[in-house]
């Protein structure tokens, strides 16, 4: 089963591993890779959830968007300290591709936390109350778009 597509891996033209070696070609490549990984468990780790704890809140989206803040902590912090060799593309596969498509609200967190190391208090907590307001009033504006769409035919 797995000799045929060694033979692949092996017979593969030259100039496929030259052409994936190209930036143009890879980071598209690594970043996509990771938003499938990112959305597909988004998408289950919400519907077990859902059936372990029910769903009279949204525990799953609450869950997700706090462990993604866990491991966008951790994952920028060991690859901000060294603390572990990681190559650009595999960063971009992860903080980009994955975390960025299982929850937006990671990446929400880390830049308000950039902002406040730089001792940019008053832009964090701006970027803060009108992401999280701004969110709000976009997703009601947008109900409403909507709405009056339907009606107004």
């Amino acid at each position: 089963m797995l000799k045929p597509f060694v033979r692949f891996l092996v017979a593969t033209p030259p100039f496929i591993a030259q052409v994936a070696q190209q930036p143009s070609v890879r980071v598209p490549l690594a970043i996509g890779l990771g938003a499938i990984a990112g959305a597909l468990s988004r998408f289950y780790l919400n519907l077990w959830i859902g059936r372990v704890l029910g769903i009279t809140f949204p525990y799953g989206t609450f869950l997700i968007n706090l462990s993604g803040c866990l491991a966008m902590g951790f994952f920028f912090t060991t690859v901000t300290e060294r603390i572990f060799p990681i190559s650009p593309d595999v960063q971009l596969l992860v903080a980009v591709g994955f975390l960025g498509s299982y929850t937006t609200f990671s990446t929400y967190s880390l830049d308000t936390v950039n902002l406040a190391r730089g001792e940019q208090f008053f832009k964090a907590a701006l970027y803060w109350i009108a992401s999280s307001l701004g969110g709000l009033l976009c997703l009601y504006l947008g109900i409403w778009l909507a709405q009056f769409g339907r009606f107004h035919k």
